[in-house]
């Protein structure tokens, strides 16, 4: 039996690429890319606000499929397609995490992605959840 486990987002995928949202060995949880899908029809908005707002909700929700805390998270990657968004991006990261003395690393990078992905996020975080 493996010592892996993966964690899936409800009414999201990856389209055809057979990976997990995430995976989990002992202590350590990594995302893969969590995409601004709207989970309600698994459509991607054409609106970047939109995907910013998903994206974020898509990773709270995988967090709490894992039983992974906002305060186990180390790690946030956030890629944009445009870096207009990263107001909206903020939004969510000061609602996340209030307290400048109490957050995460971040790093953003702003570079092409493909078909209609307007941005992108990734976590890691050390986790004590057994879940």
């Amino acid at each position: 039996m493996s010592r892996r486990r993966t964690y899936e987002i409800p009414g999201v995928d990856h389209g055809s690429a057979p990976i997990p949202m995430a995976a989990r060995v002992g202590n350590l949880f990594q995302s893969s890319g969590i995409s601004g899908r709207d989970p309600g029809n698994n459509e991607l908005p054409e609106d970047g606000v939109a995907q910013v707002d998903f994206a974020f909700a898509n990773a709270r929700t995988l967090l709490d499929v894992a039983g992974v805390g906002l305060d186990e998270v180390v790690f946030l990657e956030v890629l944009l397609k445009d870096d207009s968004l990263r107001g909206d991006v903020n939004r969510h990261w000061l609602e996340w995490y209030p307290d400048e003395h109490d957050r995460p690393a971040r790093h953003t990078t702003v570079r092409d992605l493909p078909g209609r992905l307007k941005m992108q996020l990734r976590i890691e975080a050390w986790t004590e959840s057994t879940k």
